[in-house]
């Protein structure tokens, strides 16, 4: 640690041998000072927030960028995010960046958050809400530390996962080109997020960080196989590696760079066609054109622009189309977007079922029920499935009431402490506005919403300890198959 915060580079070093062959801590520092300079990464003179979560990678970014500090009087200051999802090793995590950025006499700021009640709060996942609460958290304080510049730690390791992520998930040229070395905050468009490590592996960086005794914590949670990216770093990639491709790395890396070019340079085009009033307008577009443009315009409004609902409306033009939250949005023959009104009616139809009575089936707004009442006591213990949810019996009582969702509707989900609009669950969850109005709410002979489609179930009628008697209730619309 002391002594990547004390030695000195020169330009004159003598350039690496290529990735992965690191032979000491005056080339790596030499290489990164070039990365930064070739690529415009930092200017002399700047305020540089660094994100130093604890691990190895953060950790010799913080070290690395204090050692050229000087050189180009940058003014660092750290920033540490502390989720809180893994209990006492978070607060250990906190108290490394702590200590280390006072040993280097930088300032710190550090916040926390309770990232699973924020994702359950939202109905995300728990990446998705580190994620959106880390940005947010760098960007805040990047803003008022007077930082233009954030420094991450990804590395090409990172890189390599995110594009079998991304492919995994249908991703197109612009998602597999994967992270860019410099990129404008998601929380912050006036925030900008630099990447110095990205043509650096996770091995080196540890390794580095090893010989050079740079005090880091692992993260346990990296080797739990419940996180799809985990899976794709112990069991794919090393597969991929030993038996198709072992230069798996340097190939996947150079397709990024190429995919990423190339996306660039449709990203010129489309900006030109966009500007040019009569691109959009006259003679025929090429395809990858034509869903550029699309995309511009729906990332413009914040609607995720993946290939299934590009493609409905460059396919369907003049047809309303409804995107989630977003609203209900048309694309007219040349292309251009605008917001429709489209606000379906409130039904006031209702069905009231009596579940202590035969036939224990019914149907009501093209949606089949069946249910059934037994002891807590018998049976197996039960497992969900699509189609299929338990409640109390004795909470959710007979007979009850199917309707759909009517102004004013509040229900308390299973995880939440209180009841919040159902309208703001849906807008949560981003399920369409039509569809809103086609799912089907259960209620009690007293008006409590107990299960509403496509959300969970209510809190108040969860099986418990106290349970005695238990409901299943199944449903299935339309030609969906039913449960078993």
């Amino acid at each position: 640690m002391h002594m990547l915060s004390q030695q000195s580079t020169t330009r004159n070093s003598k350039p690496r041998a290529g990735p992965g062959k690191l032979a000491s801590v005056t080339e790596f520092l030499h290489h990164l000072d070039e990365t930064i300079r070739l690529r415009g990464l930092l200017s002399d003179g700047q305020r540089v927030l660094v994100a130093v979560s604890g691990g190895a990678d953060s950790m010799m970014l913080l070290h690395a960028l204090h050692s050229l500090a000087a050189r180009h009087r940058w003014r660092l200051v750290v920033a540490h995010f502390n989720h809180r999802l893994r209990g006492r090793n978070s607060g250990a995590d906190q108290r490394l960046v702590c200590r280390t950025a006072a040993r280097l006499r930088l300032p710190l700021v550090s916040e926390s958050a309770d990232v699973r009640a924020f994702a359950r709060e939202h109905g995300i996942s728990i990446e998705m809400a580190a994620r959106q609460l880390r940005h947010e958290f760098l960007a805040r304080v990047a803003r008022a530390r007077k930082c233009p510049v954030v420094a991450l730690a990804h590395h090409g390791d990172d890189q390599i996962e995110l594009f079998f992520l991304r492919l995994l998930r249908g991703a197109g040229a612009e998602g597999l080109a994967g992270m860019a070395w410099s990129s404008s905050s998601p929380a912050d468009s006036q925030v900008r997020l630099v990447r110095p490590f990205l043509d650096r592996t996770k091995r080196e960086l540890l390794e580095l960080a090893c010989a050079e005794r740079v005090a880091f914590r692992e993260d346990a949670s990296n080797a739990s196989p419940d996180m799809l990216r985990n899976r794709l770093r112990h069991e794919l990639l090393p597969l991929v590696r030993r038996h198709y491709q072992p230069a798996l790395d340097r190939v996947i890396l150079r397709q990024m760079e190429i995919l990423g070019a190339e996306s660039d340079w449709l990203d010129a085009l489309t900006a030109a066609a966009a500007r040019d009033p009569k691109a959009m307008t006259v003679g025929p577009k090429h395809v990858a054109l034509e869903r550029r443009l699309l995309c511009r315009q729906l990332l413009a409004r914040g609607i995720t622009p993946d290939f299934e609902l590009v493609e409905r409306f460059r396919l369907n033009p003049g047809k309303p189309v409804s995107v989630g939250a977003e609203g209900c949005w048309c694309a007219d023959a040349s292309g251009r977007i605008r917001e429709v009104e489209s606000v379906p009616e409130f039904a006031g139809c209702s069905r009231m079922l009596n579940l202590a009575e035969k036939p224990r089936r019914g149907v009501f707004a093209e949606v089949e029920f069946r249910w059934a009442v037994e002891s807590q006591r018998s049976g197996a213990r039960p497992v969900p499935v699509a189609g299929r949810e338990w409640f109390d019996a004795d909470q959710v009582g007979s007979p009850v009431i199917l309707r759909h969702w009517r102004p004013g509707d509040r229900f308390q989900p299973i995880g939440l402490r209180a009841a919040v609009k159902l309208q703001d669950l849906f807008t949560n969850q981003k399920i369409p506005r039509a569809r809103r109005h086609q799912a089907v709410v259960a209620t009690t002979a007293g008006g409590e919403i107990w299960w509403v489609e496509d959300l969970r179930i209510g809190e108040h009628f969860k099986l418990t300890t106290s349970t005695r008697r238990r409901l299943r209730w199944e449903w299935r619309r339309g030609d969906a198959v039913p449960p078993h």
